[in-house]
Formats: C-alpha cells, structure tokens, sequence
C-alpha cells in the first residue's frame, strides 16, 4: 500500500463498465513526512470520496484490487481504499 496525496481527475469520455460510477484520480506517493516522491499514476476511487489535496491509501496490487472489486477481468492496477486522517512518526 502507498500513501499518496490526490492531485486531481481524470475525465474520460468513453470507458469501460467496470468504471461507472467510480472516480479515477491522478495521485502523487508520498512519504512519511508527506514529502512527495517517485511519478504520480492514476487509481480508481471505489468509495472514499476522495477529492484534490486529500491524503490516500492506495492499495497497489492488481490481484488484490480485482478482489475487493469482486471483478476478475477488472483492469485496474491501483485502488483508492481509504482517506487518511492522520499520519504520526514516533520513535520505537
């Protein structure tokens, strides 16, 4: 899973039905301290509400993505699960 900030969305004309009634959003990974890194990608929001600016968990594994969708042809990789209230660092 990754912790991505949403950047914004995707508007697709035409798309698979798999799509419907779904967001696809353009996310940048982040790190613990929220410090972007790596390339932004595109994950579907199954149900978070997720907007521009907010923190997500992505989960980033085809099979698992198909899974939760209940949908073995589903051809998304990467899946917004959650938004992320809070993130805390402490020493261990």
């Amino acid at each position: 899973m990754n912790l991505c900030r949403v950047l914004g969305t995707v508007v697709c004309t035409e798309k698979l039905a798999v799509f419907n009634a779904r967001k696809l959003l353009v996310v940048q990974p982040v790190d613990e301290t929220l410090k972007a890194f790596g390339n932004s990608f595109v994950a579907m929001d199954n149900s978070s509400s997720a907007g521009k600016g907010d923190l997500v968990l992505v989960l980033g594994e085809g099979n698992g993505v198909r899974q939760i969708l209940e949908d073995k042809t589903a051809p998304v990789r990467h899946l917004i699960v959650g938004v992320v209230d809070q993130v805390s660092v402490g020493s261990a």
